[in-house]
C-alpha cells in the first residue's frame, strides 16, 4: 500500500507543458479578427493621407503644363515695326500754286505708245502751238490712227492741269508737243524660197506741255 500512493500522486501532481504551450501558441479566430481590423485601419490611413499629397502636387503640375502650353512671343521684324510706326492715311500733298509772274508748265507722256515716232510726228506737227479747244477740234478730224492716242494724251494733260495746279483747261495752249522713238519689237515672217524677213513693229513716247495762254 505505500508503494501505491506515491505513484498515484506523482501521477496527478505532473501536468503537460508541451500541450499547454501549444494550446497557448496557436492564434484563436478572435485575434484573426482583430489583426484583419488593424490592417484595414492602416490601408485606410494611407489612402487618405496620399490625396493630400496629390492635391499639393496637382498646382504645381497644372503651372508647369500651363508654362509648356504658352507659345513663346514671336519677335516681329524690323520690316513689321516700321508698317506698325507709320500712320494708317498719310496726309495728302498741298496742290501747288503758281506765282503771279511763273511760267507754269503742265506736262504728260504717253510711252509704249505702237506706232512708229514718224507717223506720230506728221499728226502733232498740226496741233504745235495752237489752243487747247483748237488741238481738239483738229484731232477730231485728222483721219489717222495715231489721232486718238494724242487726243488721249491732250485731255490728259489738262486733267493734270485743273487738278494739281488750279488752271482752267480752255485757257490752255499747246506749248510743245514731240514723238520720240521707242523699243523695236523684232518678229519674222516667211518668204520664198526657205528664206525669213525681219518686221520691225516700232514703238514710239508722245509728250505734251501745256501752259497758260497769257505766258
Amino acid at each position: 500500500m505505500s508503494d501505491e500512493t506515491p505513484k498515484d500522486a506523482e501521477v496527478e501532481e505532473t501536468p503537460e507543458p508541451e500541450a499547454a504551450a501549444s494550446d497557448e501558441l496557436e492564434p484563436t479566430a478572435a485575434d484573426e479578427a482583430l489583426a484583419d481590423a488593424a490592417a484595414e485601419e492602416e490601408e485606410d490611413d494611407v489612402l487618405t493621407d496620399e490625396p493630400e499629397a496629390e492635391a499639393d502636387e496637382e498646382p504645381e503640375a497644372a503651372a508647369e503644363v500651363e508654362a509648356e502650353e504658352k507659345p513663346k512671343p514671336r519677335r516681329r521684324s524690323r520690316a513689321k515695326k516700321d508698317e506698325v510706326q507709320e500712320p494708317a492715311s498719310a496726309p495728302k500733298p498741298a496742290r501747288e500754286r503758281v506765282a503771279p509772274g511763273e511760267r507754269v508748265l503742265v506736262r504728260a507722256q504717253a510711252k509704249y505708245v505702237r506706232t512708229s515716232a514718224r507717223k506720230a510726228r506728221l499728226v502733232c506737227d498740226h496741233i504745235r502751238g495752237k489752243s487747247v479747244l483748237e488741238a481738239r477740234a483738229i484731232l477730231a478730224h485728222t483721219p489717222r490712227h495715231v489721232a486718238r492716242d494724242w487726243s488721249k494724251l491732250l485731255e490728259s494733260a489738262v486733267a493734270n492741269a485743273e487738278n494739281n495746279h488750279e488752271l482752267i483747261g480752255d485757257e490752255l495752249r499747246i506749248a510743245s508737243v514731240t514723238a520720240d522713238e521707242g523699243p523695236t519689237l523684232k518678229r519674222f515672217r516667211p518668204r520664198a524660197m526657205g528664206r525669213a524677213t525681219r518686221i520691225r513693229k516700232r514703238t514710239s513716247h508722245l509728250t505734251i506741255l501745256l501752259t497758260p495762254k497769257e505766258s
